[in-house]
C-alpha cells in the first residue's frame, strides 16, 4: 500500500502538519507500507533545518527525520521554498526539494492520498 500525505499548514502555530506527520509515521511502521510525504505551502518551512523549539514541545525537524529512518520519501515544493526564501541546502537531512511533477507522479502512483 502506497500512501501520500500532503501537508500545507506551518509547522507551528497550528497542528495540522503535526497531526500529519503523527499519522504518517504510524502508517509508515506498519508492514507493507510505503509512505511518501509533499510540503507545499507554508508547510514547507517544516522541513528547514535548525528549528528551536521549547522543551516539551514537538519538533517538525525530529518527526521528519524518523520517517526518513522508516524509508518515507520527503519532498518539498521548490516554488514555495523559494517564495519563503529556503534553500535547499537548508532542508533537514532526508528532505529534497521537489516539483509539481513529482507530487503529480507520487499521486498518480499513491493508493491513498491524505491532505491536511
Amino acid at each position: 500500500m502506497n500512501t501520500l500525505f500532503i501537508l500545507n499548514d506551518p509547522p507551528y502555530g497550528t497542528e495540522r502538519s503535526y497531526n500529519g506527520l503523527r499519522l504518517a509515521g504510524a502508517v509508515a511502521k506498519r508492514d507493507g507500507q510505503t509512505v511518501r510525504v509533499f510540503l507545499m505551502g507554508d508547510a514547507a518551512a517544516c522541513a528547514k533545518k535548525g528549528q528551536s523549539v521549547p522543551n516539551g514541545y514537538y519538533n517538525l525537524n525530529r518527526m521528519l527525520q524518523a520517517l526518513t529512518v522508516l524509508k518515507a520519501d520527503i519532498g518539498v515544493c521548490g516554488s514555495c521554498m523559494d517564495a519563503r526564501g529556503i534553500a535547499a541546502e537548508e532542508l533537514v537531512d532526508g528532505a529534497k526539494r521537489s516539483t509539481l511533477e513529482e507530487l503529480a507522479t507520487w499521486t498518480i502512483e499513491a493508493s491513498k492520498v491524505i491532505v491536511f
